[in-house]
């Protein structure tokens, strides 16, 4: 059976629930290990947060339904930007520093284990830094108070869903709707079958097919690496 083969009956596999030793996870049980990493608590913690100091302060703008708006819109392709600006970030060196940063270094061990729970989160110290840098952003970056606060509540209902899905992705869970089962699709090609390829988690056919990322699976080789990103370990 030729690696291309293989790489495809891995994915068909999994989303039949055959090679699964966990083949009946419900939504439920899933949710119950989700709640059980500290993320997803930080992110639910800055929605909370944000989302109840935006109802108190009111004052409401027009501005309120276009953040959202565009960040929604722009979403998918924040995720491609990162995915393989940042998370695939080959390490450099400048002079005598090396440039690697620790999402970089914590996205190859979850390629290099894609089924290593805590390793699907992002990593918590670095939520540490982004979360306050985004209050700031919100508190002095728009102006009026409100519009900045609307911001931080969507970029944590935005992070949960991100965490949400990255997550089920990788659990044992069938994909049951038709879109979740092409966004599912997608992130099992990009672990199992080509690292090059199928960026977006949230989403499937939106910033891979504009920035062409999005192939047919059936004429893209699979690749040696995909597993070992830029062949470092």
């Amino acid at each position: 059976m030729t690696s291309d083969r293989r790489a495809h009956d891995r994915v068909r596999k999994d989303e039949q629930g055959r090679s699964s030793t966990r083949r009946g996870l419900t939504l439920g049980a899933a949710f119950g290990e989700f709640v059980r990493h500290p993320t997803p608590w930080m992110i639910a913690v800055l929605l909370a947060g944000a989302g109840t100091a935006r109802v108190v302060v009111a004052d409401w703008h027009w501005t309120d339904a276009v953040v959202p708006a565009v960040m929604i819109a722009s979403f998918p392709l924040a995720e491609w930007i990162i995915h393989v600006g940042v998370l695939h970030w080959r390490p450099r060196s400048v002079g005598s520093l090396k440039v690697d940063s620790l999402l970089s270094r914590k996205h190859r061990e979850h390629h290099r284990d894609p089924r290593n729970i805590p390793l699907i989160f992002i990593p918590w110290q670095v939520l540490c830094v982004v979360i306050p840098v985004a209050v700031l952003i919100g508190v002095f970056a728009f102006g009026p108070l409100g519009p900045g606060l609307t911001f931080l509540t969507t970029l944590g209902a935005l992070g949960l869903v991100y965490e949400w899905t990255h997550y089920l992705i990788h659990t044992d869970y069938k994909p049951k709707s038709r879109l979740y089962k092409a966004t599912w699709r997608n992130h099992r090609f990009h672990h199992y079958k080509n690292e090059h390829y199928w960026f977006t988690v949230t989403t499937s056919g939106t910033a891979d097919r504009l920035l062409g990322t999005d192939p047919d699976p059936e004429s893209v080789e699979k690749s040696p690496t995909a597993k070992n990103l830029h062949a470092l370990s």
